[in-house]
């Protein structure tokens, strides 16, 4: 029963990032409208986690979704810089402790909760420690879920989508 629904997760979050594609605009000739791994970016934590709660698009900009993915962590765990980019915020937003990065192409990228290591304004690289995950994120069943989100301009997108094809592992839920 395990393997059918992890196989049915896998093809949900397939058909889900295959829409999500179609329906995304045209590129502009001066960048790719997709990035990918061959862009510079990598996983935030490591080695590569499991997915335990997928990216939901909302149907609205105020709409019900889950605007990020939740990956399997440890507490007190390293959290990586997806990219290279400079800090736009690294403290507590409402109840959590976030940290935001901007990246080339408006493409920005957040993590939460996680206690930040680097402050606004500062440039980091791919793989650079930027804070250490903290436990409770709201939602998740394991002790410790790093929350990852991606925006471009005002449209949130699946991080997942900047990891190449074939490494994401879905837990049975």
């Amino acid at each position: 029963m395990r393997i059918l629904i992890a196989i049915l997760s896998g093809a949900a979050l397939a058909c889900s990032a295959a829409l999500t594609a179609a329906a995304a605009p045209p590129a502009s000739p001066a960048r790719s409208a997709e990035p990918s791994s061959a862009a510079g970016f990598g996983w935030p934590l490591a080695p590569p986690p499991a997915v335990a709660r997928p990216f939901e698009a909302p149907d609205s900009a105020f709409g019900p979704g889950h605007r990020g993915v939740d990956l399997v962590g440890e507490a007190g765990q390293p959290v990586l810089a997806a990219a290279d980019g400079v800090v736009v915020h690294a403290g507590w937003l409402v109840d959590r402790a976030v940290v935001s990065v901007e990246h080339a192409g408006g493409l920005r990228t957040s993590y939460e909760p996680v206690a930040p290591a680097v402050a606004a304004g500062d440039r980091v690289a791919r793989g650079q420690v930027i804070g250490h995950l903290e436990p409770g994120h709201p939602g998740c069943a394991h002790p410790a879920c790093l929350h990852w989100g991606l925006r471009e301009g005002e449209r949130y997108r699946d991080p997942l989508e900047l990891i190449a094809p074939g490494r994401v592992r879905l837990l049975p839920w």
